[in-house]
């Protein structure tokens, strides 16, 4: 499996970005898609997932303003921006999670930067 995520740039505070990412290969172990982000100096953390039934969670920080949608069966998944905030400036990683196995698949980065 091979992630393709675009859709990163440069926003003001208060507007809105949507991300993509694309998946690529055999996915009939992948049981989860979702979007991780990584501020600097800080660790990686959980931004919003969907699994292969649709349903989806979120980080405390974003729930309420990002949106995850998408079919995994399909092969995308996007994540919706809203009500950007400059805390929310970092690399955006999109994330396969494979099953039996606990692998977890990382595309390449996109950069978020959301400007006051």
């Amino acid at each position: 499996v091979q992630l393709q995520a675009s859709g990163g740039g440069l926003v003001q505070a208060g507007g809105s970005l949507r991300l993509s990412c694309t998946a690529s290969g055999n996915i009939n172990r992948v049981k989860v898609m979702g979007w991780h982000r990584q501020a600097p100096g800080k660790e990686r953390e959980l931004v919003a997932v969907l699994t292969h039934d649709g349903s989806t969670g979120y980080g405390n920080s974003v729930k309420g303003r990002f949106t995850v949608s998408g079919d995994i069966a399909t092969k995308i998944v996007t994540l919706q921006m809203n009500r950007l905030k400059p805390e929310d400036t970092a690399v955006y990683y999109c994330s396969a999670h494979l099953e039996p196995g606990q692998v977890v698949i990382w595309g390449q980065g996109t950069q978020v930067t959301v400007s006051s």
